[in-house]
């Protein structure tokens, strides 16, 4: 990818890009791909600094049960639901927004609450055979014309790790959200869904070359 002309690096360096600073392993990568589109990022669970963002990223990696344990333990679950500006969820950030998850880690059979922020339950992917983790390159099927995947060519591939995933849906006609792409691993499963200001991605940008860097430049620019 070509560097940002100066241009671009002085209008980018004018919009507050905040990542939600949730203590997983993946923050350092998401920000750097920010930063080679030419704009600046802070890391932070401050709530003034939080809300006060024009974008905002909630990275995740693990298990949905440590994962809300560090929302809980750092005071994000209340403020997570308060961002009234475009926050994209990534990987187990995204399922984080869904109402609840089966991946409970060393917690036993227990379902995992999570935001709900999307009407959508996070469950095992069935993958008919397949070896889990689905890790690696896959395909997804946008939406038509969604803004997320502007200049995206169709049979991009992203990439993806994970075990469990949001079932397809479509609750827009009760503002709960929708999925806007799909992928099959087995089955078809949600690889990125919207509700209002909330997005999310299933698989990797920050890991998916030149479509990932097109996806994070189309969420900076809504």
């Amino acid at each position: 990818m070509t560097a940002p002309s100066i241009a671009n690096t002085i209008t980018n360096t004018k919009q507050r890009v905040v990542i939600i600073d949730t203590g997983c392993a993946n923050v350092s990568s998401v920000r750097f791909a920010i930063e080679r589109l030419g704009y600046q990022v802070q890391i932070s669970k401050d709530p003034q600094v939080v809300l006060a963002a024009d974008k905002l990223f909630l990275p995740g990696v693990g298990t949905a049960s440590e994962a809300m344990h560090n929302l809980e333990q750092r005071d994000l679950v209340s403020l997570v639901k308060q961002v009234t500006k475009p926050l994209l969820g990534i990987c187990l950030g995204m399922q984080l927004l869904g109402k609840e998850s089966q991946e409970h880690g060393q917690n036993g059979n227990d379902i995992i609450p999570c935001l709900a922020l999307c009407d959508a339950s996070v469950e095992k992917i069935q993958a008919k055979g397949l070896p889990l983790p689905h890790m690696g390159w896959n395909t997804i099927t946008p939406e038509d014309n969604h803004p997320l995947f502007k200049d995206i060519p169709a049979g991009s591939y992203f990439y993806f790790v994970h075990s469990y995933a949001m079932p397809v849906f479509d609750h827009r006609d009760n503002q709960s959200g929708a999925t806007i792409a799909t992928a099959e691993y087995g089955q078809p499963f949600t690889a990125a869904v919207q509700n209002g200001n909330y997005y999310g991605v299933q698989f990797h940008p920050e890991r998916s070359s030149k479509a990932g860097a097109q996806l994070i430049k189309n969420f900076l620019e809504l």
